[in-house]
């Protein structure tokens, strides 16, 4: 959904089957991005599973492009994370 008026720098992207999980972590690394001017994100009534993530760049950078590397890096961070998991998991022996 783009907002009237604007060159496609603000945008609200509506993502399905998706709550603060993915809402908090994505707006934290989109926020990241010095180009971006505004990210939030809300869900539109707890018995949807949805969210409304919306991004506002300054000057002419689309918003989709900040959108994509936020998703991007945040694929990355949980790559690295299941990495780390998987070459120290063996270290701890299971006590059950």
């Amino acid at each position: 959904i783009q907002a009237d008026g604007t060159d496609g720098n603000c945008v609200t992207f509506v993502l399905h089957n998706e709550d603060h999980t993915l809402g908090n972590s994505l707006r934290y690394m989109v926020m990241k991005n010095p180009d971006v001017e505004f990210c939030g994100y809300c869900i539109p009534h707890p018995s949807e599973s949805k969210i409304n993530f919306r991004i506002q760049t300054r000057g002419a950078l689309p918003a989709v492009e900040p959108f994509r590397k936020g998703l991007n890096d945040l694929m990355g961070v949980c790559q690295h994370v299941l990495n780390t998991f998987e070459v120290r998991a063996p270290a701890f022996p299971i006590l059950w």
